[in-house]
């Protein structure tokens, strides 16, 4: 007695099926991976601009209470990075206590975002961008 063609058959998968099934995988990570990358760059900005903000907030509630931005017992203990650890928030204080600049440097994964790479903001308010004012870049990255 013959057995039937049908019988004979196995039942995993072709090599071919396989190399399909890679390839759209493939596809999907070749998309996924640069827009996840692109997302936590992004987050960690908002890191750095808001570590900024908190550093301009204290030095701004100093100046009030001493007229100057010199004799702030809080920023010497402020916290020198961001929140998660992606960037490096230092401050500076200029001109004999009447000016200051805080700035957020990237440390980690972080240094990979070359487009925003350094945050700082004044005492003004001015935003800047890798050490200088950059119109284009700057509205893109604040």
């Amino acid at each position: 007695m013959r057995t039937p063609i049908n019988m004979l058959r196995s039942n995993g998968f072709t090599l071919i099926e396989l190399l399909i099934a890679i390839a759209i995988l493939a596809i999907i990570m070749g998309i996924a991976i640069p827009s996840y990358t692109q997302y936590v760059l992004e987050s960690g900005r908002a890191e750095a601009k808001s570590g900024l903000m908190q550093a301009a907030q204290m030095l701004e509630r100093c100046y009030t209470r001493n007229s100057e931005y010199s004799n702030c017992p809080g920023a010497a203990s402020y916290p020198d990075s961001s929140e998660n650890d992606k960037y490096d928030i230092s401050i500076a204080v200029e001109d004999g206590g009447a000016a200051f600049t805080v700035t957020a440097t990237p440390k980690g994964s972080q240094t990979k975002d070359t487009d925003c790479p350094s945050f700082a903001l004044d005492e003004i308010g001015l935003r800047y961008i890798d050490g200088g004012r950059e119109a284009a870049d700057l509205d893109e990255c604040w």
